[in-house]
């Protein structure tokens, strides 16, 4: 089955955000506000779905490289000695938890490159020192060292690993972007909301199963239930500031409220 390319748009899967109210609306700001930002549209290089149809491919690939089951580094943090940056070695710097990375990541694993790019995991809640110092001062996930340099931004890496490796080619439309965040969002709003985003939606249904059929997406994808507790914890966490935030703004104004007065 030909799936279209930027599938979440034609099935109906977001438009112009007006509220926050529903889960549908959670899902639409929380998709477009990660892409905006970057202009996207014009300058990435993303992998074309209908490339992404083609599994057996890079899973042969993978086979003939010994690398369809990868044996993922452990994380570093800041009781880690840095590696020995700048040595030749091209390195991916990444978390396993961020879907900025993970982007590149699967972008690494579907040309084949796991042998040529080295992946670097780094804990962003215990970052060592010195990857700010000595390799990426914007001190975020993911970057790209090579060729004595260090790039960052997901998809401006996306484009540079094409342009300047080989392996199977990646195009300049599509869909492979979204799979982090789908993996995401999917898992969230069934718990918290009992939200199905692919009810209703045939294409991205079946883009969802496409794209669990990729061995190079299925290496960089992350438990689930790990994912849906790590966004409770931080929703709670942000409401707990809000509230705080909120009660602190409100004593003030009572504080000078009660001095004008006196």
């Amino acid at each position: 089955m030909e799936l279209s390319t930027s599938v979440c748009v034609k099935a109906g899967l977001f438009s112009h955000p007006s509220s926050l109210t529903c889960p549908k609306d959670i899902l639409k700001f929380s998709i477009i506000t990660t892409q905006s930002r970057r202009n996207w549209r014009s300058r990435t290089s993303l992998l074309r779905i209908s490339e992404l149809q083609r599994p057996q491919k890079s899973i042969v690939l993978a086979m003939a490289t010994g690398k369809l089951q990868e044996a993922l580094p452990p994380v570093l943090d800041s009781t880690s000695e840095p590696p020995s940056i700048f040595d030749g070695t091209t390195r991916l710097y990444i978390c396993y938890k961020c879907p900025f990375a993970q982007r590149v990541w699967i972008a690494r694993n579907y040309k084949g490159l796991q042998d040529t790019i080295k992946l670097v995991p780094i804990d962003l809640q215990n970052r060592p020192s010195w990857y700010k110092e000595k390799v990426y001062p914007k001190n975020k996930v993911p970057s790209l060292e090579h060729n004595n340099e260090v790039r960052g931004e997901s998809l401006d890496l996306i484009k540079y690993i094409n342009e300047n490796f080989e392996g199977l080619p990646l195009l300049p439309d599509v869909d492979i972007a979204y799979a982090p965040f789908i993996e995401r969002y999917e898992p969230f709003l069934a718990d918290v909301w009992k939200y199905d985003i692919a009810a209703g939606r045939p294409k991205l249904a079946s883009w969802i199963e496409e794209i669990n059929k990729i061995e190079a997406y299925i290496q960089t994808k992350n438990d689930p239930k790990v994912l849906v507790e790590g966004y409770k914890q931080r929703y709670e966490e942000i409401s707990l500031s809000t509230v705080l935030s909120w009660l602190l703004q409100e004593n003030s104004k009572r504080k000078e409220f009660t001095e004008a007065v006196d």
